[in-house]
């Protein structure tokens, strides 16, 4: 019963850690990358359509305000209005950051809890079974230590997903920037954790 009670704390956990892995690795719609990928070489020339593409997208609201935002008339409408977009983009990329972290520590502690409990049920057995008392009390420590290492190795995953993220951005609005003949001082993304 125990053991299911941690694996409960360490499902809610690791769902919590999912969750903020997705918000990470797709902040927004469309792949900055792939949208720099597709600007290279021969295919500037193909810069109108893919912009027209992006704008009948209806799930690219974030990529429309962004490339409204780099077609405004005056330069410091334009920057603001950029630096405002790519300020969007860093708040999806972030939201939820710590979460798995304090469902790391959740997790751990949660099996230790039950562990403990585990082991005090164990003690007040008559008969002193020893494998009637550690057994249960390993499999809830077990459980909470497993969701923890899956939310850790999130943690980890989802930083580098938004460097990544972040950094082809930067490079998109460069590249865009430079079809568009504009030359703007933006402030790059830059993760704020």
């Amino acid at each position: 019963m125990l053991a299911a009670l941690s694996a409960l704390v360490a499902t809610a956990c690791i769902l919590a850690s999912a969750r903020r892995l997705a918000w990470a690795v797709s902040p927004a719609w469309l792949d900055p990358q792939v949208l720099f990928e597709a600007l290279e070489g021969e295919r500037l020339a193909e810069w109108p359509k893919l912009r027209a593409a992006i704008a009948s997208c209806d799930g690219a609201r974030w990529e429309n305000d962004l490339l409204g935002a780099l077609g405004a008339v005056d330069e410091p409408s334009r920057v603001a209005l950029v630096n405002e977009q790519l300020r969007e983009l860093d708040w999806r990329a972030q939201r939820w950051s710590r979460v798995p972290r304090v469902c790391a520590s959740v997790a751990t502690s949660a099996g230790f809890l039950f562990a403990c409990f585990a082991l005090l049920q164990g003690a007040a057995l008559p008969g002193g079974d020893v494998a009637a008392t550690v057994v249960p009390a390993l499999d809830a420590l077990a459980v909470g230590i497993a969701a923890t290492s899956f939310c850790i190795a999130v943690h980890l995953r989802a930083q580098r997903a938004v460097r990544e993220r972040l950094a082809a951005t930067d490079r998109l609005v460069d590249r865009i920037e430079g079809l568009e003949g504009v030359n703007t001082s933006i402030s790059k993304c830059a993760p704020t954790t």
